[in-house]
């Protein structure tokens, strides 16, 4: 009867048209404005489940008669491509050239059975994100340096929904959705014909619930991080499937061998070493269904051996009760992450600003690409923001709160015009951000 009420009532809510906005009128609301979900020291109220969860998704309406998203004061905006297929993922190549990861979900059936899968078929479907993939890596070329990407190359095909890029000496390595495979690369490429070579097997599956995989090298080139999301929102698929998922693995380049490095991390994206050292710092998807207040997203440094909470608990020591049995020998020991992201803000990309020639307001930090809410109301993201630093951590106080770098992703009727993802510094200083809704990659540069 429970499961037929549930039915009935999402019916009844949900209103799909296509490239409309996805209405919802139960749920809750957030009481707390969305700074509150902020900083070192986020404000992390009582959950709050609803019988009916909270869904708010944007509909798409991608950019027309030039439209474009709006750049701090202090900054521009250009298109650098457009008419892309779904990019998602940025590579700067030493000379310069970009490598963008066109890409989508891959089939994974067992993903979309039942109540929750039907649900997240709507918030997909809603979002512009239920497309077959492209499974290929393109190369943009700037070739007079005016800002604006004049050539483009099918770089790599043939793959498996891949997501992330990573360079080391004249190999390429990319993240495919269920394995690292590598290529040879050479300065000036502008097409790959070797068959990829498997470096090592990742999660994959019939569920693939967070199916993106991203990779970065260390400074010295030695080993390859590797982030793995998880199988599910908070364990409801029996966390057997979840084994080696939630979690930062560590590739031996010389050896070939693999560890988990970190764990407990929801859906780990955005990789990224503070520069000038070894410290690995990720940009973490949290969970949902708890409120609109709830989760904060975040962005930590990441110890090795390190656990996060997932699924247990959240910053900390905070119990999440909806996992069965519990595990309190693992939330002893949960690390509270260094800076928390706004709840549901889907925060992606991630990127150290130290190459960034955008001005002192941006010279040591961090930019983050924020895809944009489904489960809170109001709506949190949709934006690019950067977060300062002082030394090796997030700047405190007012001084250390989120800038607005790019913004204007959601028109005046609430549709998203653009989604970002990925953010990298280009050769000349300037940003890049993947928007995977308006098929376009933006380039911010200082006036």
């Amino acid at each position: 009867m429970l499961r037929i009420l549930k039915w009935l009532g999402i019916l009844a809510v949900l209103l799909v048209v296509a490239g409309a906005v996805v209405i919802f009128t139960a749920g809750d609301t957030a009481t707390l404005p969305q700074e509150a979900g902020y900083g070192a020291k986020p404000n992390l109220p009582p959950p709050h489940p609803t019988f009916i969860p909270t869904i708010n998704q944007a509909g798409t309406a991608p950019w027309t008669n030039g439209a474009m998203p709006k750049p701090a004061d202090g900054l521009k905006v250009q298109a650098f491509a457009r008419g892309l297929d779904h990019p998602r993922w940025l590579l700067v190549l030493p000379n310069g050239d970009v490598l963008l990861a066109e890409t989508n979900s891959p089939p994974k059936p067992d993903d979309a059975k039942g109540f929750r899968g039907f649900v997240a078929g709507v918030i997909m479907g809603a979002a512009g994100a239920k497309t077959d993939s492209p499974n290929k890596i393109v190369l943009l070329r700037d070739t007079d340096g005016d800002g604006v990407a004049d050539k483009r190359f099918d770089f790599l095909t043939g793959l498996n929904s891949p997501f992330g890029m990573t360079l080391v000496g004249a190999t390429l390595y990319v993240a495919n959705t269920d394995a690292v495979v590598k290529v040879p690369y050479h300065e000036g490429d502008t097409h790959i014909s070797a068959t990829p070579q498997k470096v090592v097997d990742l999660p994959g599956g019939t569920i693939n619930h967070h199916w993106t995989k991203n990779v970065i090298a260390s400074p010295d080139g030695s080993k390859l991080y590797v982030s793995v999301g998880s199988n599910s929102n908070v364990g409801e698929n029996g966390m057997a499937v979840e084994e080696g998922r939630a979690a930062i693995w560590e590739i031996d380049l010389a050896s070939g061998a693999h560890r988990v490095f970190a764990f407990g991390i929801r859906n780990p994206v955005g990789l990224d070493f503070l520069p000038g050292t070894n410290v690995l710092w990720t940009a973490v998807n949290e969970r949902d269904e708890i409120g609109s207040d709830l989760v904060p997203d975040y962005m930590t440094s990441v110890k090795d051996g390190g656990f996060y909470g997932w699924p247990y608990s959240y910053y900390g020591q905070h119990v999440d009760t909806r996992i069965q049995p519990q595990r309190p020998d693992l939330v002893a020991k949960a690390i509270v992450p260094d800076y928390a992201l706004g709840a549901h803000t889907a925060s992606l990309g991630l990127t150290f600003s130290d190459k960034a020639r955008l001005g002192a307001a941006y010279a040591h930090g961090i930019f983050i690409g924020q895809h944009g809410s489904w489960n809170r109301n109001p709506r949190a993201g949709y934006r690019v923001i950067f977060v300062p630093f002082t030394g090796s951590k997030p700047s405190e106080g007012p001084s250390g709160m989120p800038r607005e770098v790019l913004t204007g992703f959601l028109n005046g009727d609430g549709k998203a015009q653009g989604r970002p993802v990925g953010v990298t510094i280009a050769k000349d200083g300037a940003l890049l951000v993947a928007d995977d809704v308006g098929n376009t990659v933006w380039r911010v540069s200082a006036k």
